[in-house]
């Protein structure tokens, strides 16, 4: 069908995190971030321009309308703006990630918008513009572009912060503990907004962040998961430190955190290769490589059986086909 395209796109896990904006408009970061994109947890998005007389919005099966739907119509104008394509579109969107439970489901989301969103409209974008596009709905889709582990460049402007691909030696696999699906009590934009303008550890944590990038991004790249691991934690629980310190302070995690925590640092004394990160939200994941992964579930399984525990491997980049998939 002319006019129309669908695209799968997976979430990303933030290894070295993204956290506070340069730029609110465009998207841009403060600080650089390491990412590893995963199967299993992905975004399947059709978008049809003139398949509605207003820009529609249907997910995971039902029509959406209020800020959801006016951050889709936004981001379609963007798409508009650059192409011939002026009609209203029907986007139709399925969801296999948690929605704003911390899960990165918008990374998934946004990048699968762009990519159908640009094929269906007759733009041709190499990857980097594709990414660079993504941002601009969400900042972590600018990384769900790509499979693997991927970069995203802070930048200084719209043309040089966009995510690459970067090598890897090791056979990542993430584990996601989930303690709640409800949605967050606040947004991770109004979070980032309060952390930066308020919170006196946050200038500490960036510029750590920075050194943090090239440590992680140096292990995993000599397969050194042993090194890179009490980093990703490290920075993952000096970003929530920052959070706790503003003004008023903001709190993602339930008690029932406070034990997954403990259950990660049991299994690394257990002799498991494991270690903690958190997302803007309650659940945590725990980093290993894909020759314990299975063991190390079996082993969480065990001793959080309240708690949803999966495994997930290293995804692919983002795919689109021609067409609509309604």
């Amino acid at each position: 069908m002319k006019g129309a395209a669908t695209a799968t796109a997976h979430a990303n896990i933030a290894l070295i995190k993204y956290w506070g904006k340069a730029d609110d408009r465009l998207h841009l970061p403060r600080t650089s971030s390491l990412s590893v994109t995963l199967d299993g947890l992905e975004t399947t998005t059709t978008v049809v321009f003139g398949g509605a007389p207003q820009d529609e919005l249907v997910l995971d099966g039902v029509p959406r309308s209020g800020e959801q739907l006016r951050r889709v119509s936004v981001f379609l104008d963007l798409i508009r703006s650059r192409s011939v394509e002026s009609r209203p579109a029907r986007v139709v969107s399925q969801n296999r990630v948690s929605t704003a439970a911390g899960l990165a489901s918008s990374a998934s989301g946004f990048a699968a918008l762009a990519a159908a969103g640009a094929r269906a409209a007759g733009l041709d974008l190499d990857d980097r513009a594709l990414s660079r596009l993504a941002r601009r709905g969400s900042g972590s889709a600018s990384r769900s572009v790509f499979g693997g582990l991927v970069v995203w460049h802070a930048g200084s402007d719209d043309a040089t912060s966009f995510a690459e691909p970067v090598p890897c030696g090791t056979d990542l696999s993430v584990l996601v503990i989930t303690l709640s699906g409800a949605p967050k009590a606040i947004s991770s934009r109004e979070a980032m907004r309060r952390t930066v303008r308020t919170s006196p550890l946050y200038e500490a944590w960036a510029t750590r962040s920075t050194e943090d990038l090239r440590e992680v991004s140096a292990a995993l790249e000599r397969g050194d998961l042993e090194s890179a691991g009490p980093v990703i934690e490290a920075n993952a629980l000096g970003m929530h430190a920052t959070m706790l310190a503003a003004r008023p302070a903001i709190l993602y995690w339930m008690p029932e955190t406070l034990g997954a925590l403990a259950a990660v640092r049991e299994a690394r004394a257990a002799g498991f290769p494991a270690w903690a990160t958190i997302d803007a939200g309650p659940n945590v994941k725990v980093v290993t490589d894909a020759a314990h992964s299975a063991d190390l579930l079996g082993w969480m399984r065990r001793r959080l059986p309240e708690a949803t525990v999966t495994a997930n491997g290293m995804g692919h980049g983002v795919r689109v086909r021609e067409g609509a998939e309604l």
